[in-house]
């Protein structure tokens, strides 16, 4: 479907404090570079250079002051611009907080949203001290306070799909259970997700918000993701599940729910260059360029 001369805005968002990781901050700025250009407005939250800056642990939270008052910062430049569509390029998964949030009290019940991505991100602090594993969980009104404080309108489950989910956790998969979320596999992304195009048409979704975290991607045919980090351990990233789909995938798959429903909302995110993050490192040490 069209835009419809919707007004959108565009939000560049480079947080890396929720994944407690500097390389989101960079991978944010080259997303910009490389999307194409914008239609609408551009604006970009205010986040500091991680350059030489060591997070602590606050109250189960790694980096819980910079991570709220950023949130805050985001829904004071949406609201400002008040848009009917919006594009958020991060940045960790938690980017997806404020637009989402704000998106689901623009279009309410008429709003899904898709989350395409190889985790569900509905941890605690009880689980994992990253706040972007916890975002689609405070969307639905779950988890730290000060995440979920400014959720008006939680999300209701059955609004969610979790496209390219495999190998959940434990405590993920019983949350998952117990709120009756829908889920789509990698093998069914990989045929189309027709399972997508059936939730649509059972929830009655007219607008969809979709998320793509970059880590859905398998790390043998995308390398800019975390499960591609040059030189990790065999067991570096523990029971996390790893991407295991196409980028050809992603696409048929967002081209087919977009065909069955007005896409209002986008966000990727998880953005991880390894390779220009070290050339640029590179550069800045060599002769005549330093």
């Amino acid at each position: 479907m069209t835009d419809c001369g919707r007004k959108n805005l565009r939000l560049i968002f480079p947080q890396w404090q929720g994944g407690n990781n500097e390389s989101y901050y960079f991978g944010s700025q080259l997303l910009a570079w490389l999307a194409p250009t914008e239609k609408g407005v551009t604006a970009e939250v205010d986040v500091a250079s991680p350059a030489g800056v060591v997070l602590e642990n606050e109250n189960g939270i790694v980096g819980r002051s910079q991570v709220v008052s950023q949130l805050k910062r985001a829904r004071n430049v949406i609201s400002e611009h008040n848009p009917d569509t919006l594009v958020t390029l991060g940045g960790d998964c938690l980017v997806s907080l404020a637009p989402f949030s704000y998106l689901v009290e623009k279009y309410g019940e008429k709003l899904g949203v898709l989350w395409v991505d190889s985790h569900p991100d509905v941890m605690t602090p009880d689980h994992f001290s990253h706040s972007h594993a916890h975002v689609l969980g405070a969307l639905l009104g779950n988890g730290d306070a000060d995440l979920t404080r400014d959720i008006s309108h939680p999300l209701a489950p059955e609004k969610v799909m979790i496209a390219g989910i495999h190998d959940a956790l434990e405590h993920e998969a019983a949350f998952i259970a117990e709120r009756g979320i829908a889920t789509c596999g990698p093998d069914e992304v990989r045929q189309g997700g027709q399972a997508v195009m059936d939730w649509i048409k059972r929830e009655n979704i007219q607008y969809l918000a979709i998320h793509l975290d970059l880590d859905v991607l398998d790390p043998a045919m995308f390398r800019s993701v975390l499960f591609a980090r040059p030189g990790r351990g065999q067991h570096d990233f523990g029971d996390a599940a790893e991407g295991r789909v196409a980028i050809a995938d992603v696409i048929q798959l967002i081209s087919n729910a977009s065909a069955a429903a007005e896409t209002v909302g986008l966000t990727v995110a998880e953005h991880l260059p390894w390779d220009a993050i070290n050339l640029k490192k590179m550069l800045g040490s060599l002769p005549l360029l330093r």
